[in-house]
């Protein structure tokens, strides 16, 4: 796991978890856009940087950033956001309550399946030959994420792809990608679980509300007081990954107005 840090001169501090199977460079516009109002961590997860390691766990990835902060002597958090399988290891990192949050964000954040650990091995297995095929397709990538809609404002659509097929041709091990899918839709929580004071917002587009129905519901049972966002015109992660300046006033927004 590597850690970026910016806006060390603000006394409010956020943390970020990133999604699955993106580069960690590619949150790094709105961690920076973040950083213009807030202490901001962005917690890079293993198998997702240059440095050669493998994913293992929602629970490794969450316990790790715990113990990071605690050795900066970090108690307590104005905020967590995560994306996706970075949603997931915002539940766990809540539920866990290692470190405590005033707030947190779980946009789109996965939660675990209730099927039985057989079906479950199937769907890993469907989930990481899909990926894997995008890792090494730059058709299908561009099929699957069309460029005119995934390139980030200001950049050239073929120069940021070609980057990120060979980012993730070379930086995503196969190990990774199947541990990926496997951790984010089977991670544990603790039972019993205890309850959590901090007030939460569940962020999902509007174009994947049906997909992110049932997380929703699992996230409302484990944390009450969770209330929905839905954001017209948008899609999974696209928000974070695209409008890091939109972004950074929707966290804003719900900072400072439940602070």
């Amino acid at each position: 796991m590597r850690v970026n840090e910016y806006g060390t001169e603000h006394e409010k501090v956020i943390v970020m978890f990133q999604c699955a199977a993106e580069p960690g460079w590619a949150f790094y516009p709105a961690a920076e856009a973040l950083a213009q109002d807030y202490h901001v961590f962005l917690f890079i997860a293993d198998g997702h940087d240059e440095q050669g390691t493998t994913f293992i766990s929602i629970e490794k990835y969450a316990d790790d950033a715990a113990a990071y902060l605690k050795d900066r002597g970090i108690r307590h958090l104005n905020c967590l956001y995560g994306v996706s399988m970075g949603g997931a290891t915002v539940i766990r990192f809540l539920a866990t309550q290692n470190i405590t949050s005033d707030m947190a964000i779980i946009d789109a954040g996965i939660t675990p399946y209730p099927y039985p650990k057989p079906i479950c091995r199937l769907i890993a297995l469907k989930d990481w030959a899909m990926i894997m095929l995008g890792t090494k397709s730059y058709f299908f990538m561009k099929l699957a994420m069309p460029p005119e809609r995934w390139t980030p404002k200001g950049e050239d659509p073929e120069n940021h792809y070609r980057k990120i097929f060979e980012f993730e041709k070379n930086h995503f091990s196969s190990k990774t990608i199947y541990n990926v899918f496997w951790s984010a839709n089977n991670y544990s929580m603790p039972d019993p679980l205890t309850p959590v004071e901090t007030e939460i917002e569940y962020w999902y587009g509007e174009e994947e509300k049906k997909a992110r129905k049932n997380n929703l519901v699992y996230a409302q049972k484990v944390f009450p007081q969770t209330v929905p966002k839905e954001f017209k015109g948008l899609a999974h992660a696209e928000l974070v990954l695209m409008f890091p300046e939109r972004f950074r006033k929707e966290v804003v927004c719900f900072v400072e107005t439940v602070s």
